[in-house]
């Protein structure tokens, strides 16, 4: 017998409510939006025009079509039509908002406070639950595919090299319409190069020139020999030709260039804020770069706190920007900052000691090799060479005596000032052997170059990793932040952006990985409650071993083994009542 099935008749519809499952993500993705003050959104509202789609929403739909790995604005439309979670999630909405209204949602750049909100919350909600304290930050990066084309590169090197090839050929082309009799006078400097809108002036000016032989032409009569005019002209042609099709686009694009650069060396035409970076993801194994973000998240027990998205394709630079957002919202966000030797220098940790007062498990790059047989055995590494404080000389395993010589300042790339003490070696002339070991190839004393700043944070960076709860913290950051990434791109299958520019998909990753944890919060709801009944239940398990066995002390040992193990005994039935 079959159950009753009716797909295209009227029927009498008994179910007048509908909820999700006890556990369900939908009931976690509520609680978290709607506790969002009414003030917050009210902020971001309109008293004219028609009537918009409620925030909180807007923002529930979205979140659970990301935990469901649905990205595509057309897509999460449809889910809003199709899925009975999503037709909650909505309410007593019945029009569906369009695919357009949810893409200008989440890259509206009101949207991006809205979900700085948020996170403030789950954290809230997350500290008042016990599953997170002020202990330590997990920081770990990972990059994220730009919504832009491979290969519309453009690099600073180029530009760069092409560019004052071209001004080359604005100054001589200048010089050519000068000599042919056109009043210019449009050159600011007069050695300087022509910028887009002086080329432009040039070009109306040439124009002009053109305009005016063409009434001198017209008016004039036939020569033998031809025209000096048509021949000017011809000229004055072929150089607006060039200025209008070569030189002023050219000139164009390597100023929008310079301007989009910023502290890059390279942008995606089709998303100027992307980054070409070096993808983990290489199915052509070649090293191709390809457009895209860093993303950086700060995390414990597995849930993302912090995140923020740069255009700089390395981990280390981008430390100290992260960390004074966090720790602008929250100055007790935690007493240790734990990441990999990716972010290991001496200006991230001089920024976390001295600017925040906090301590750093950091290591730094060459913190694994120092700790092997073969580095401490390497007589050319000055940390296994002796040092005399009072005299300030070193003294390396062939017994060559570094003494002190002079300061030195280095600025790297970025503007970052390095102190140094450079030593040179001394100079044994009394003894051949020993003088050729103190000195180069070349003849000159061997010199050494000591950073005491940086050797100080190194030391202090090995006494922190090795401690005790320097080693637990460590050890425990693989475990941490590492499965965030792997949940993002493997389970929730964000890999690529669906929005471009940098303020667009900040908000769409900062949806993404609340969705994801808000995934994880649900199942860990789940888990407890399956262990809470578990628990229960071998407790009343228990408790009826303990009656049943007092009840029958008195009976004979036979008897209580009998009654124990034979499941047709009514004392079973009796103790399970």
């Amino acid at each position: 017998m079959q159950m009753n099935y009716t797909n295209n008749q009227t029927t009498l519809k008994l179910e007048l409510d509908w909820e999700p499952e006890e556990h369900h993500i939908a009931w976690a993705i509520t609680t978290l939006v709607d506790s969002i003050p009414t003030g917050d959104l009210e902020a971001e509202s309109s008293w004219t025009g028609r009537p918009e789609y409620p925030v909180k929403m807007l923002l529930k739909m979205l979140l659970f079509s990301y935990s469901r790995s649905v990205f595509s604005g057309r897509k999460i439309a449809e889910m809003g039509d199709e899925n009975l979670v999503m037709r909650w999630l909505m309410g007593n909405i019945v029009t569906v908002p369009s695919y357009r209204t949810i893409n200008r949602f989440r890259v509206h750049p009101r949207t991006k406070t809205l979900i700085k909100r948020l996170y403030s919350l789950f954290r809230t909600q997350l500290t008042s639950l016990g599953l997170i304290d002020d202990s330590a930050l997990y920081i770990d990066g990972t990059k994220l595919a730009a919504n832009a084309n491979k290969y519309t590169f453009v690099w600073r090197k180029s530009v760069e090299k092409n560019e004052p090839k071209l001004d080359e050929k604005s100054n001589q082309l200048y010089d050519q319409i000068i000599q042919n009799e056109v009043d210019l006078a449009v050159r600011q400097e007069t050695d300087g190069s022509l910028d887009s809108t002086e080329l432009k002036a040039v070009s109306d000016k040439v124009s002009n020139e053109i305009d005016n032989l063409n009434q001198v032409i017209a008016n004039e009569k036939v020569k033998p020999g031809g025209s000096q005019n048509k021949r000017r002209r011809r000229k004055l042609k072929h150089y607006n030709h060039l200025l209008k099709t070569d030189l002023i686009p050219r000139k164009q694009n390597y100023e929008f260039a310079n301007r989009t650069f910023g502290e890059r060396n390279s942008f995606a035409k089709t998303d100027t804020d992307a980054t070409f970076m070096r993808m983990k993801e290489d199915p052509m194994k070649n090293g191709q770069l390809k457009p895209g973000y860093n993303l950086q998240v700060a995390s414990q027990h597995q849930y993302t706190l912090y995140f923020d998205l740069f255009q700089r394709p390395t981990d280390t630079r981008t430390l100290v920007p992260f960390l004074s957002s966090i720790f602008t919202q929250a100055p007790n966000a935690s007493q240790y900052v734990v990441a990999d030797a990716g972010y290991g220098s001496e200006m991230n940790y001089q920024f976390i000691s001295d600017d925040l007062e906090k301590d750093f498990l950091i290591p730094y790059g060459m913190y694994e090799k120092e700790q092997t047989r073969a580095y401490h055995k390497d007589k050319r590494k000055v940390a296994n060479w002796d040092y005399d404080e009072y005299n300030d000389c070193y003294t390396d395993l062939d017994g060559i005596e570094f003494r002190f010589h002079n300061y030195s300042i280095r600025h790297d790339r970025y503007g970052t000032e390095r102190k140094f003490k450079v030593y040179w070696a001394v100079d044994y002339f009394e003894d051949p052997q020993r003088q050729e070991l103190a000195t180069t190839q070349s003849g000159r004393p061997r010199q050494i170059s000591i950073n005491a700043n940086w050797e100080y944070f190194k030391n202090k960076a090995k006494e922190q990793l090795s401690s005790e709860i320097g080693r637990q913290l460590y050890g425990q950051r693989k475990i941490d932040v590492e499965p965030i990434f792997a949940n993002l791109k493997a389970h929730l299958a964000f890999k690529r952006f669906s929005v471009r520019g940098l303020s667009a998909t900040w908000n769409e990753v900062g949806i993404a990985l609340m969705a994801n944890n808000l995934v994880k919060l649900a199942k860990v709801a789940a888990n407890l409650k399956e262990h809470g009944q578990k628990q229960e239940g071998n407790s009343h398990k228990s408790r009826i071993s303990f009656l049943f066995s007092y009840r029958i002390r008195v009976m004979s040992r036979t008897l209580c083994v009998l009654t124990i193990f034979d499941r047709t005994s009514p004392w079973r039935a009796w103790a399970t009542t």
